[in-house]
């Protein structure tokens, strides 16, 4: 058995886990870890726990210390300066004409790096504004390119929901999204409608998508041709969570139309495509830029562009 407690850098943030060997940890305490990226001071979020070794993907780092007084004083202190230093690089990125846009700046909590956020349409070479920047700080300067997701992340909001965004309270990673999950979950195909404040695909389309796709793969799409109690129809509807169809039978010389549960027609004929709706047509241009710009993102998401 191994022990490790859960830690986070920032809220909201991914948790991440450590072996706090000797030491004596409890939850909301301040811990000093060794990271990827040098010493780090998180917070503990995920009480102390043993947890079977074969479990771990890979050994886990230690915790260096229970953070002190003055740890936590350094990290104020640092914090204090950090919109003097994001005024500075704003003002040397003017300087060297770049076209990037910056979106924070962090202090690491002993003031050994500072971290620099920007957005940009392609690769900056920023080597001489970084060499300017720690002549200036005398630390070490690190710039690093984040997507508009994490940019309004950063910053903050609230959502169509009126609620504060997902992605500044509790969402830890953001996953892909498409345009399918919109059109399955029988959502108006508007680019305004199903985009957030970051200009990509809501986030929230995931959260429901598995019941989607579980109650899809059993019903007949739009367009199928059942066999109903009333005769033979065409389904017009999908109601997905209730799974109930309306099917179009023919009366005589009209037709009628009528909400029959899924369970009680038999499938003659499937629809090989989803229908492609007039709202999908008026907007397709658009929603195809918008998936576009959801991959090159899911494929930029782990990259930074450092020199």
């Amino acid at each position: 058995m191994k022990k490790i407690i859960g830690v986070k850098f920032k809220r909201p943030g991914k948790v991440y886990f450590f072996d706090p060997g000797d030491i004596q940890v409890n939850k909301d305490d301040f811990v000093i870890v060794e990271t990827a990226m040098g010493e780090e001071l998180g917070k503990v979020v995920v009480q102390q726990r043993e947890i079977e070794e074969s479990k771990l993907n890979s050994p886990l780092k230690k915790v260096i210390r229970v953070a002190t007084k003055d740890d936590l004083s350094s990290l104020e202190k640092y914090k204090a300066k950090e919109p003097e230093a994001l005024e500075i690089c704003k003002e040397k990125i003017k300087k060297y004409e770049l076209d990037m846009n910056l979106i924070d700046v962090e202090y690491k909590f002993d003031g050994s790096k500072i971290l620099f956020y920007f957005t940009a349409d392609g690769r900056i070479d920023f080597r001489d504004l970084v060499k300017d920047l720690a002549s200036v700080f005398r630390t070490r300067i690190e710039l690093r390119q984040i997507g508009v997701r994490d940019e309004v992340k950063r910053i903050g909001g609230n959502g169509v929901c009126g609620r504060e965004l997902c992605c500044c309270t509790f969402l830890d990673n953001f996953e892909t999204v498409s345009i399918k999950m919109a059109k399955e979950q029988n959502i108006a195909l508007n680019p305004t409608k199903i985009s957030g404040n970051c200009g990509r695909l809501m986030c929230c389309l995931k959260y429901e998508q598995e019941a989607y796709s579980e109650k899809l793969s059993r019903l007949p799409k739009t367009g199928a041709i059942v066999k109903t109690e009333f005769g033979e129809g065409t389904v017009e509807g999908v109601e997905i969570l209730k799974e109930i169809l309306k099917v179009k039978i023919k009366d005589g010389d009209d037709f009628v139309y009528k909400r029959i549960e899924a369970k009680d027609v038999e499938v003659l004929k499937d629809a090989k495509h989803d229908a492609i709706d007039s709202e999908e047509k008026e907007n397709y241009k658009e929603l195809q830029e918008l998936e576009k710009l959801e991959k090159i993102d899911m494929k930029n998401k782990n990259e930074n562009n450092e020199f």
